[in-house]
């Protein structure tokens, strides 16, 4: 659906974007991660025809994001960006009646969109009245109009409470069901871990790392995070077993032991356990999260 070559794009002497190769599949929820400046909303806007790439080419379903075939291909764009704008004199209906004008859609999407994204009992209300939260769902809606087969969203669940993001993260669901491919930037990226397909690391305008959270798991080899909890006060003889296993540093407090394992000793550390199962009430194994992933290409103090 998507497929940039060599991609780059400067603003004077900043490369916002440099040598990007990415490729999006139909139909795939596609993640889009990255510090601060490191060129997610450019590369947002080159996808979008928005900007020019001073080098390198851009195709969206099969075509460059230029010339009259694009112009077609738009209608079937959808785009929320991380900063909504809208008019504060307008209603909520008004505002999603003029973004269907501005699309060449019929306006009798207006009113089940915006039941869709919770906003049906402010429909009347002017936009100046809404809470960030619901600018975000309106936000959200205009991108849905015309049934869009790509979805652009950058940021955006920023606002939103937690039944907001669950709803939203919903819509997104069924919508990639029906084929929709959509393409998605967040900071919050536990929010994202479970939920993409794919995604890309970006630093420095440059990708790092493409793939599933598991397989950039596996690529970087981070440690396992095992957390045991004893059933009675008495730890000793779970903390012998696994000093005599090279496992990292034990934590120990009160009835708890933690401590991290490679990766391929995992099944060393639960053999190590197994004998004193009479001894365990709890044993907790946590992956590295994309967090951890995240740092782990881009650097802590990078």
């Amino acid at each position: 659906m998507i497929e940039l070559k060599a991609v780059a794009k400067s603003f004077g002497s900043l490369r916002a974007v440099d040598g990007v190769d990415l490729h999006v599949r139909k139909g795939e929820l596609f993640g889009l991660i990255g510090r601060n400046g490191a060129g997610k909303s450019t590369l947002f806007q080159l996808m979008l025809g928005l900007l020019v790439a001073d080098a390198g080419h851009v195709h969206v379903d099969g075509g460059p994001v230029a010339g009259a075939r694009f112009r077609a291909v738009k209608r079937m764009l959808g785009y929320l960006p991380e900063n909504v704008v809208l008019y504060d004199n307008l209603s909520g209906l008004e505002t999603l009646r003029f973004f269907a004008r501005l699309k060449g859609v019929g306006m009798a999407q207006c009113e089940p969109l915006l039941e869709q994204v919770g906003l049906s009992h402010a429909s009347g209300r002017k936009v100046r009245e809404y809470s960030k939260g619901m600018k975000q769902r309106l936000g959200f809606a205009q991108a849905l109009l015309g049934d869009p087969q790509l979805l652009f969203l950058d940021e955006p669940t920023n606002g939103l409470d937690p039944e907001g993001i669950r709803e939203f993260y919903q819509i997104l669901k069924t919508r990639q069901q029906a084929g929709t491919t959509i393409v998605i930037t967040s900071h919050i990226l536990a929010e994202i871990q479970q939920r993409v397909d794919r995604l890309a690391i970006l630093r420095s305008g440059r990708i790092q790392a493409v793939g599933s959270v598991q397989a950039l798991r596996a690529e970087m080899n981070l440690p396992l995070s095992f957390e045991i909890v004893a059933k009675g006060d008495d730890t000793q003889a779970i903390e012998a077993a696994l000093r005599r296993a090279p496992f990292g540093e034990l934590t120990i407090n009160a009835r708890s032991i933690a401590f991290s394992c490679p990766r391929d000793a995992k099944m060393s550390a639960i053999g190590a356990l197994a004998p004193l199962s009479d001894r365990i009430a709890d044993l907790q194994i946590h992956e590295p999260s994309l967090e951890d992933v995240f740092l782990g290409y881009t650097g802590v103090n990078a």
